[in-house]
């Protein structure tokens, strides 16, 4: 079976390494899809779910918000800002963290403040889309 070797790297550490038959991943001009033997690229990462379909079958999510995606025949790299296992999400926390977004989108008191308050609510947006996913996946 043909296989495509992953990984998915934050600031931090290493979340997932290993084969996977394909990939779906949130690039900055949409979704991709990527199978082996994919014609190379590298794009900007948008926040949002990168599903990795293992080779016996089984999924991974992980969500990442900011960063790049490299694509070789043989390997994807993600390098992300922020990275975070789908069994690790937490929806409470994100929603509350949502809630503060939203209110310091609305003391926002400079042009920088409200891009920052944006960024982060867009980002916390697709966390908890990506949280469901991975839920209702399960």
């Amino acid at each position: 079976m043909n296989t495509i070797h992953v990984d998915v790297v934050s600031a931090e550490e290493s979340i997932f390494s290993g084969e996977a038959r394909f990939v779906a991943l949130p690039g900055e001009s949409g979704e991709l899809g990527v199978y082996p033997r994919h014609t190379p690229l590298i794009t900007r990462v948008k926040a949002g779910s990168v599903r990795i379909e293992m080779a016996d079958g089984s999924e991974e999510f992980v969500f990442v918000a900011g960063g790049i995606i490299e694509v070789q025949p043989d390997r994807v790299t993600v390098l992300s800002d922020t990275a975070i296992r789908g069994k690790d999400l937490d929806e409470e926390k994100a929603n509350a963290a949502k809630a503060l977004a939203r209110e310091a989108l609305k003391n926002a008191k400079s042009e920088v403040d409200l891009a920052m308050a944006q960024s982060e609510l867009s980002t916390l947006v697709a966390q908890i889309a990506a949280l469901r996913r991975f839920q209702h996946k399960r």
